[in-house]
Formats: structure tokens, C-alpha cells, sequence
């Protein structure tokens, strides 16, 4: 079996719920000497990142950056209303500025949708609007030489896409050169084991992003996740692209995300602890 040297990353969510100077040097630093090789920047507002504050902070540490984002409900690319899609495409234009100006290459997430239950299904409408967005993202994106990969998340979150087969259609219909970003997290919810969506996505030339949480986005191993089929399938395809380790504790609170994602349990309270642990759980299991 082939050894893989995926970057290893952290979200920067494990450290600081905000952006400003002081958590953004913390998140870096703490990433950078814990070993992993990349740190996930939310972008819940473009706006209010330093771009040339967080650029120099990577470049002093050696590390590697990819930006994520879900949009908000008055810039939501899947409404049927063609004031909000267009706001919701002035949200993601600001994410690809804010991205390759902090000098990351990965822009990744749920970049179609709010993150929030809906009432219903999909309307044509309203998919017919995400497939036009979709297209548009991918032309702007290359401009900026980003890769762009859209999350697939659960039927709690998201009434556009919750399976890997359903995102590989959609990128098809949108004729977008756009990757699949997989979370362990959402995939213990809606698929039905966690080799078959690897290779959906990989057998598609689509694999671009991975996210790998526990079930209830505590520390791995201690909850209902098949880590062990997910990672010999990873390494069975020969992903060599970002591994990225993803938890949420009500111990680091973003006003909005936290509540978007009923972040409202304690999990841990040790950072620099779940991070390490998480580090050496996927270094070993992608090394093996």
C-alpha cells in the first residue's frame, strides 16, 4: 500500500470562536506547533478577515490555510428570490477574494445553502438558482486559481444535497469544475457505510476535501464514526488531498455558527488536547 502524505489539518474553531488579531495568532500558532500542516479559516464574515494580518501569520508559521463558509439566510444562493441569490453570489465572491488573499488555495463548505432545516424539499426553482450559482463560483474561482469543493451535510442543515451521489449530480448538472468535500460527521447520518461514498467520489475524478468528525463531534474514536473503513479507503484510492480534523464544544463559542450547528453541549474544553489526540489518530491511520 502506497504511503500517502496528506496535509493534516484543524479547524480553527477547536481554538477561538472569532478572527481578531490575538485568536487568529493563537489558532496558527497552536496549529503550526502541534504539527498539522493546514488550518481551516470559517469565513462566517469575509468582511472582518485581516487578509494581510492572516497571510503573515501563516508565512511566519510555515502553515497552509483553506477557507470554509455556509451562507446566511438574506444570501442564500438556493432562495427562489433573485435579490437574495444575488447577494448570496456577492458572499461568495467576497469568500474567493478573502481566500486567495490570505494565500490559501482550498475554498470549501456549504457554499449553496444555509446551514439550517428547512421546511420542506427543494423547489426547481430554487435548485435551478444553486446550479446557475454553482457555475458562476467555478468561473470565479478559477480566475483566482482556487479549488472549490461543496460539503455534503445532513437533512438538518441543508435541503439541497445530503448524499454523495445526489452532490455528484448537482456538480454534474451545473457542467462546474467543482470538487466533493466529505464529512465523517454528516456521513454517519445520511449514507449508508463510509467506503461507498469515497469511492463515488473518487471514481468521479471529484474527491477534492475531507472533514473527519466523531458523531457527536467530540474526540475521535469515542463515538459511532467507522474511522477504520473510512481511512483504509482513503488510503485504498490514494486521497492525497487535505484530511482536515473538525470538533465543536460549547467550550469555543461563535455567536452564529454555534447556534446554526446546536453547538450547546460541552464535549471538551481542552484545545491543544483534543487537537493532539486528533493529529496522532489520523497520522496513524492514514500512515498505516
Amino acid at each position: 500500500m502506497t504511503t500517502l502524505e496528506n496535509p493534516l489539518g484543524v479547524h480553527a474553531l477547536v481554538w477561538v470562536g472569532d478572527w481578531l488579531p490575538a485568536s487568529a495568532k493563537h489558532a496558527i500558532s497552536s496549529t503550526a506547533n502541534l504539527g498539522f500542516d493546514l488550518i481551516e479559516v470559517p469565513l462566517l464574515d469575509p468582511a472582518s478577515i485581516d487578509t494581510a494580518m492572516t497571510r503573515s501569520l501563516l508565512d511566519d508559521h510555515g502553515l497552509q490555510a483553506s477557507c470554509s463558509l455556509g451562507l446566511d439566510p438574506d444570501a442564500d444562493v438556493s432562495s427562489e428570490d433573485p435579490a437574495v441569490v444575488a447577494r448570496g453570489r456577492d458572499l461568495l465572491a467576497r469568500a474567493v477574494d478573502v481566500t486567495a488573499g490570505i494565500g490559501a488555495t482550498n475554498l470549501c463548505g456549504v457554499l449553496y445553502s444555509v446551514l439550517a432545516k428547512y421546511p420542506g424539499p427543494i423547489s426547481e426553482r430554487s435548485r435551478a438558482n444553486v446550479v446557475e450559482s454553482l457555475a458562476w463560483l467555478a468561473e470565479r474561482a478559477a480566475g483566482s486559481g482556487l479549488k472549490v469543493s461543496l460539503e455534503i451535510v445532513n437533512r438538518y442543515e441543508t435541503n439541497v444535497v445530503n448524499t454523495t451521489a445526489q452532490m455528484l449530480a448537482l456538480i454534474a448538472e451545473s457542467g462546474a469544475d467543482i470538487a466533493v468535500h466529505l464529512d465523517t460527521y454528516h456521513m454517519n447520518i445520511e449514507e449508508n457505510d463510509f467506503a461507498t461514498p469515497v469511492h463515488e467520489a473518487h471514481d468521479a475524478g471529484r474527491l477534492g476535501y475531507v472533514h473527519v468528525g466523531e458523531s457527536h463531534r467530540g474526540y475521535m474514536g469515542t463515538g459511532t464514526v467507522d474511522f477504520d473503513t473510512f481511512f483504509s479507503t482513503l488510503r485504498e484510492v490514494e486521497y492525497n488531498g487535505p484530511v482536515v480534523f473538525e470538533s465543536f464544544s460549547s467550550a469555543v463559542v461563535h455567536p452564529t455558527l454555534s447556534n446554526s450547528l446546536a453547538v450547546w453541549r460541552n464535549l471538551w474544553d481542552d484545545g491543544e488536547d483534543l487537537a493532539r489526540h486528533a493529529h496522532a489518530f489520523m497520522a496513524q491511520r492514514l500512515r498505516a
